[in-house]
């Protein structure tokens, strides 16, 4: 039980850290990203979660989807502004998520 427990938090502890992100990364001159995937969300793992959508992000020279997620805000009243990619110049830039 105390093995699970631990496991829980770790994975818990390294889904907020992934939500820490800057605001800005990398420029992609192939684009756009593909259409955001949709599905169901389910129900959250406890009191005070939120869902952070899924999101496409540049690896290896293509686009990689990566899922949404139940994470708990770093602190009372924060909100999730969601990652995006906007068109700059010629090409593609990607703005990560982050908290408010």
């Amino acid at each position: 039980m105390k093995g699970r427990f631990l496991t829980l938090a770790f994975i818990a502890g390294s889904a907020l850290a992934g939500c820490a992100g800057t605001y800005s990364s990398g420029y992609v001159s192939y684009g756009p990203p593909p259409p955001v995937a949709y599905g169901v969300v389910g129900v959250a793992p406890g009191r005070g979660f939120v869902w952070v959508d899924g999101y496409h992000v540049w690896r290896g020279g293509r686009y990689v989807w990566v899922p949404g997620r139940w994470v708990r805000p770093p602190r009372a009243g924060a909100r999730w502004e969601r990652p995006e990619w906007r068109h700059e110049g010629q090409g593609w830039r990607y703005h990560e998520g982050r908290w408010r």
